[in-house]
């Protein structure tokens, strides 16, 4: 008798620190709309809700722990979603800016990038005529000659400071299969047990490219270093690969994640006017291939989180 599949768990990236006001008059910049997006995407079915942080005067990403307090606790007291907080922040922030929330707030899970990579959107600049904020247009153009930093030694302190001393389980985010392979080599140190999440990222210039391909490429890849019964896969589609590729991953026993800090599109030429536009979208391709979507509880369960109740907001 064939395995029933798994349920599916949809994670919902609100806002991210990439796209900027221009480029869509519907991303969430204040804590308000933050919180509304974060709160009315768990109501849609999202189990996960990765959360950056953002400057209310001008939409410009920050790590400030008193703008992340104005965010966080509101979401928790609507919503028993899995709160996961990014130690990514932006290619600006140094590691110590990018973990100062996280390390206050201990939470269930953070995300985690696997390496240090080239990062960027640099060519959508050139799309953009008129823009909102004087940040906005260097904040795009100067990508094309910076590196988001994560080294072994980053990685490894990451994993120490948050893993180890406060019980929090990572997002680990690979944009291409060597860092499968970064994440192998802190299992080999006996830095991190499973289950391991693995959130598999195409589409990003600098990372693996968004050919369908490439996903089973990454999928074979974590099964032989892994062994399928010790990971969970998730899909992340960049831009207008989202729904496909998310799509191809479900198909694939993987989940899903969603978000406007991924796509600031519902579908060709349509921007998304929120977040839960997606997570109901996805939501009815899952049900359409017969697939159950996790609860937050679900998630807790199948990732081994420590749950709400070990997290002080």
């Amino acid at each position: 008798m064939a395995k029933k599949p798994s349920k599916v768990i949809i994670t919902c990236a609100v806002t991210g620190s990439v796209h900027t006001p221009s480029m869509s008059d519907h991303l969430p910049l204040t804590p308000d709309q933050i919180v509304q997006n974060a709160v009315d995407a768990a109501k849609a079915g999202a189990a996960i809700l990765h959360l950056h942080a953002r400057n209310p005067e001008d939409g410009s990403p920050t790590a400030d722990p008193a703008i992340f307090d104005l965010i966080v606790p509101r979401i928790r007291e609507q919503t028993d979603a899995v709160i996961n907080i990014t130690t990514g922040g932006s290619t600006r922030m140094t590691l110590e800016e990018r973990l100062a929330y996280p390390l206050k707030l201990k939470p269930e899970m953070c995300s985690l990038n696997m390496g240090s990579m080239n990062f960027s959107i640099h060519p959508a600049a050139r799309r953009i005529e008129h823009w909102k904020y004087q940040w906005e247009k260097p904040y795009i153009e100067v990508m094309e000659d910076l590196i988001f930093r994560n080294t072994f030694r980053d990685i490894k302190h990451i994993l120490s400071v948050l893993g180890d001393e406060c019980g929090t389980r990572f997002e680990f985010e690979c944009y291409d299969v060597g860092h499968l392979y970064n994440l192998a080599h802190f299992m080999d140190e006996g830095l991190i047990k499973p289950p391991f999440f693995i959130q598999s990222i195409f589409g990003i210039l600098g990372g693996l490219g968004p050919d369908p391909e490439n996903l089973a490429i990454m999928r074979s890849t974590a099964d032989r270093l892994f062994g399928r019964e010790n990971y969970r896969f998730s899909v992340l589609g960049a831009g207008r690969h989202q729904m496909s590729l998310l799509t191809m991953g479900a198909i694939m026993g993987g989940n899903v994640r969603v978000g406007l800090e991924d796509s600031l599109y519902l579908s060709r030429g349509e921007l998304a006017r929120n977040c839960a536009e997606q997570v109901q979208k996805i939501s009815r391709i899952l049900g359409e291939l017969s697939l159950d979507i996790a609860t937050p509880q679900d998630a807790r369960e199948m990732l081994g989180l420590k749950g709400m109740a070990s997290v002080t907001y």
